[in-house]
């Protein structure tokens, strides 16, 4: 499901406040959403209405922040990070995406936006660094075509790192909902 599906071609989506939180709260109870395994809902950056909609609307069990290497963007997480510890929801990891490019001759990684954004936040505020996910034209283009590099490479570094991710996010949803069955014994 996505915000996309209800907007017009070239009309933006100038949505605040009440309108959001309608939008949000009817995905979350309106929606078909059959047997699920897990429901990711990917939010825009900030401490914003979306965000205290979700809070507020749903049972959820983590978060999971994407952050770049530089500084800027780690600040900006930085502040998710305490809003969502703040009211007791915990972060499950961090992802810092556009980590490094890799050349496609000589395979060297180059950190156009920095480095060490993730690592520097998943040390300060002791949440586990998830995966660096290198910036990678098949990324975007997979995205477009509805065949995700996950699926779509037999071999790649993002592949690789896009693997990783998701199988340390199901042993955190695995020990999850093991400690959630003890807690209501």
């Amino acid at each position: 499901m996505s915000v996309g599906l209800l907007a017009e071609a070239n009309r933006p989506l100038a949505w605040r406040g009440p309108v959001l939180h309608k939008i949000i709260t009817q995905f979350l109870q309106d929606v078909e959403w059959g047997e699920l395994d897990y429901l990711l809902i990917d939010l825009p950056p900030g401490t914003g209405d979306a965000q205290i909609t979700i809070i507020q609307e749903s049972p959820i069990c983590g978060v999971i922040l994407v952050t770049t290497p530089q500084q800027v963007a780690v600040a900006d997480v930085r502040r998710n990070i305490y809003m969502f510890r703040q009211v007791g929801v915990p972060v499950l990891g961090i992802i810092e995406n556009m980590s490094y490019l890799i050349c496609g001759d000589c395979g060297s990684r180059t950190p156009i936006f920095g480095s060490g954004g993730g690592e520097q936040l998943a040390a300060e505020l002791q949440a586990p660094l998830l995966g660096q996910i290198p910036i990678d034209p098949r990324i975007c283009s997979g995205s477009d075509t509805g065949n995700p590099i996950a699926i779509s490479e037999y071999a790649s570094p993002a592949k690789e790192v896009f693997t990783q991710i998701a199988t340390s996010l199901n042993i955190t949803f695995t020990l999850h909902d093991k400690t959630t069955q003890l807690d209501q014994v």
